[in-house]
C-alpha cells in the first residue's frame, strides 16, 4: 500500500470515527432536559459534565507534562475556553426552557452550527467554497424562524414582533442556545488549525464540570432530586456525550472535515425525533418544516464544499 493510499484510509477511518458523534449528540437534548428537571439546571449540568469527564478520564486518563509541552496555548486557552462556554450556554439553555416544547426549540437553535461550521471555515480560508453557500446559509435561519415561530403567540402583529415577544419571554435561555451555535463552530475550526493531533476533551470536559459546580456553590440552587432512573438517565448522557466529543475531536483533526459536517446535518432531525418521543412531545407542522430547512439548508451549505 503506497503513502498516498495509507493516508486516504486513515482518513477515511477518522472521518467515521468522527461521525459516530452524530448519534450520540442525537440522544443529549432529550436526555439533558429530564434530568435538569429532576436535578437542577446547573445541578444537573455539573452532575452531567462530571460523569462524562469521569468517563473519558477512565479510558485515556491524563495526559502527561510531555505531551501537554508539545501543544500550542491557542488550542489549550482558546478552544479549552470555548468548549466550556459552549457546553455551559447549551445545558443551561435547555436547563432553562419554561417546558419540554420550548426545550426542543432551544435544541434547534443550537443546531445552526454545522451550517455556520462551514461558513466559519471559509472565511478563516480553510474551506474553499461556491456562491450558493450563502443561500444554503439563509435556508437554514429560515427554518430556524418556522421553528420559533410554532411557539409564538398568533397574533395580528407582524410575524417578526411575534417572534420578539416569544423570546423575550425568556431572554436568557434564547441568548445561550444562539451563544453555543456561534461557540461550537469557532471551536471547530480553532481546533483544527492549532489541535496538531492532540485530543483535548478529558481535560475541556474537567473545565466543564468546574465551572459548573462553582457556578452551582454560588447560587441558592434547588435540591436534587436522586431516584434510580434519574442515575441511569445521567450515565447515559454521560457517557454519549464523552464517546460523541472524543470522537468528534479525533475526526475534525484527523478527516474529511466536509464529509463530517455533511452528516452532522440530520443531527437536528435524529434530535428531534428522539427528544419528541423521550419527553412525550409532539410538535406541530411548522417545526417540522423548520426542522427539515435547517437540514436541507446545511446540505446546501455543504454542497458548496463540493468540487
Amino acid at each position: 500500500m503506497s503513502d498516498l493510499t495509507a493516508k486516504a484510509a486513515q482518513v477515511r477511518r477518522a472521518t467515521l470515527i468522527g461521525l459516530i458523534a452524530v448519534v450520540c449528540w442525537s440522544c443529549t437534548v432529550g436526555l439533558m432536559r429530564s434530568v435538569a428537571e429532576a436535578l437542577g439546571a446547573l445541578g444537573g449540568a455539573a452532575v452531567l459534565y462530571s460523569v462524562s469527564a469521569g468517563f473519558v478520564l477512565m479510558v485515556k486518563g491524563l495526559p502527561s507534562r510531555t505531551q501537554l509541552r508539545g501543544v500550542s496555548r491557542v488550542y489549550l486557552l482558546a478552544c479549552g475556553l470555548l468548549f466550556a462556554f459552549y457546553e455551559i450556554c447549551l445545558s443551561l439553555a435547555i436547563g432553562l426552557a419554561h417546558d419540554r416544547p420550548q426545550s426542543l426549540e432551544l435544541g434547534m437553535i443550537n443546531y445552526l452550527w454545522p451550517s455556520l461550521t462551514i461558513v466559519l471555515a471559509v472565511v478563516c480560508r480553510q474551506q474553499r467554497a461556491r456562491w450558493w453557500l450563502w443561500p444554503g446559509a439563509a435556508l437554514c435561519l429560515w427554518g430556524l424562524v418556522m421553528v420559533m415561530g410554532e411557539g409564538a403567540q398568533a397574533s395580528a402583529a407582524p410575524w417578526w414582533r411575534n417572534l420578539g415577544t416569544h423570546m423575550a419571554a425568556n431572554p436568557l435561555a434564547y441568548a445561550l442556545a444562539f451563544g453555543a451555535a456561534l461557540m461550537w463552530p469557532a471551536y471547530s475550526v480553532l481546533a483544527r488549525m492549532f489541535g496538531g493531533g492532540f485530543n483535548g476533551v478529558g481535560l475541556f470536559l474537567i473545565l466543564t464540570a468546574a465551572l459548573l459546580w462553582l457556578q452551582w456553590l454560588a447560587v441558592d440552587a434547588p435540591p436534587m432530586q436522586w431516584s434510580w432512573s434519574v442515575v441511569a438517565q445521567v450515565l447515559a448522557v454521560g457517557g454519549a456525550t464523552a464517546l460523541g466529543y472524543s470522537c468528534w475531536e479525533h475526526g475534525i483533526q484527523r478527516g474529511n472535515l466536509a464529509v463530517m459536517a455533511a452528516g452532522s446535518y440530520f443531527t437536528p432531525v435524529l434530535s428531534a425525533l428522539w427528544a419528541s418521543v423521550w419527553l412525550s412531545v409532539q410538535p406541530g407542522l411548522p417545526f417540522w418544516q423548520g426542522v427539515v430547512l435547517i437540514t436541507g439548508g446545511s446540505l446546501v451549505c455543504w454542497w458548496a464544499t463540493r468540487h
